[in-house]
């Protein structure tokens, strides 16, 4: 099964700034507005996917919208206290491995090379930036405009394609 998966962290901030609850709470919200199932938080980041439990046909494209809304809710969240606030977000589409894990707190999560692959492009994207695998641009050049990175250097994997989503 495939599904489209999306990490967020918050860029060069101090952690008493970003994240906070209505945030994250906004984020939730939009996740949910766009069929998205959000995986966890963990400090600044924010791990969601598309595409399970229940296969859907434009998941990588509605990744693509829910990033787009969560740089926007970060740019209102700045605006609303009167700080500068940056986000990067990476996208990866490929199929995942899910399952529940644990033995006395259960919890349900995702890894896997789509998973590493989904962060590297958050960790090595630019501020206020959606990057993005080829896989994924693949699925939505004829739909969404992106501009092409060439190869970056990513952690465990070498040079890798990478495209940004022009905003």
């Amino acid at each position: 099964m495939s599904s489209s998966l999306i990490t967020v962290t918050r860029h060069s901030l101090p952690s008493s700034v970003f994240p906070n609850e209505s945030t994250f709470t906004r984020f939730d919200e939009a996740a949910q507005e766009f069929g998205i199932e959000k995986i966890k938080t963990v400090g600044d980041a924010y791990m969601a996917v598309c595409g399970l439990p229940v296969s859907v046909p434009d998941h990588a494209a509605r990744m693509v919208r829910m990033a787009i809304r969560l740089v926007h809710i970060t740019r209102e969240h700045a605006m609303e206290h009167h700080i500068s606030m940056k986000l990067r977000v990476g996208i990866n589409s490929c199929p995942v491995v899910a399952g529940v894990i644990g033995k006395s707190k259960y919890i349900y999560d995702l890894w896997g090379d789509t998973v590493n692959l989904a962060s590297r492009m958050e960790a090595g994207g630019m501020p206020d930036t959606i990057q993005v695998t080829r896989s994924v641009y693949e699925k939505l050049k004829d739909e969404f405009v992106f501009e092409s990175r060439g190869l970056i250097e990513v952690k465990g994997k070498g040079s890798v394609e990478a495209w940004l989503l022009k905003l």
